[in-house]
């Protein structure tokens, strides 16, 4: 072999050692690079435990109490009234979808909803309320809105226009009537400006909502004077209408049922 072969074959050797070392050292990147994304998950994972840490922990004592004290079905059971004390959202996404702190507040709740509870059993229930809790938020979102605040059965729910409450609460008893299920929900709605302070709301006019939803019966949608004057569309009617006593409201108020 002469000196030129030689020298070609070294050199050959050389690239041939030098490439592998580039491909060794490219793995070697690429793994520090997924163990360093996996890092950064973790910690990011442990932070965001950790801040909502404090209140999981607290409502699963508030839940596990309420079981212990009075039973399973007081922990899932719920009512119009308790929503109607939570009147205060802690949603920062309300703020901006109702920025001059005018929103349409609608309450649900289902019927005698303790009596059904009792009758189909406590597992039979909870399965129950979750295909309900999944229904009701397929339409929320369907019609722009915002599940502000959801206890067992009952929901408290704003959207930006009467409208879209009005139409949510139609196709959830449209839905509620496809499905022999023993679930009649009672659903009133209510429009007007809340008190807001940073990114909370608050005031009469949610509480109002929570009234008008009390008076409705079972697979009934019910809507204040002014969500009736609101809605002005060629599918949505409404019949005309009666005086009623309100709860914490002096006088009469007139409320429409959706027909």
């Amino acid at each position: 072999m002469t000196s030129t072969e030689i020298a070609t074959y070294v050199l050959a050797v050389v690239a041939a050692a030098e490439a592998v070392v580039i491909v060794v050292l490219g793995v070697q990147l690429n793994r520090a690079r997924r163990e360093a994304d996996e890092l950064r998950s973790r910690v990011d994972t442990r932070n965001a435990l950790l801040s909502g840490g404090r209140e999981a922990v607290k409502t699963m004592w508030q839940t596990a109490n309420i079981i212990r004290k009075e039973g399973f079905g007081a922990a899932v059971a719920s009512s119009i009234e308790d929503l109607a004390d939570w009147a205060e959202v802690e949603r920062p996404d309300l703020a901006r979808l109702a920025p001059d702190g005018k929103v349409a507040i609608l309450f649900s709740d289902i019927e005698e909803s303790t009596a059904l509870n009792e009758r189909i059993g406590d597992r039979a229930w909870v399965r129950l309320i979750g295909r309900h809790d999944k229904l009701v938020r397929r339409y929320v979102k369907s019609h722009c809105g915002h599940v502000v605040k959801s206890q067992g059965d009952g929901f408290m729910i704003a959207f930006a226009e009467p409208e879209q409450a009005v139409r949510c609460g139609m196709d959830v008893q449209r839905a509620l009537r496809r499905r022999p299920n023993g679930i009649r929900v009672r659903i009133g709605i209510h429009t007007g400006k809340s008190v807001r302070r940073g990114d909370d709301l608050f005031g009469r006019n949610v509480a109002m909502a929570a009234r008008v939803a009390a008076q409705a019966d079972g697979g009934q949608t019910l809507v204040s004077e002014p969500v009736r004057e609101a809605v002005a569309c060629d599918d949505i009617s409404f019949d005309d209408g009666n005086d009623v006593e309100l709860k914490g409201f002096s006088g009469r108020h007139r409320l429409y049922a959706v027909t």
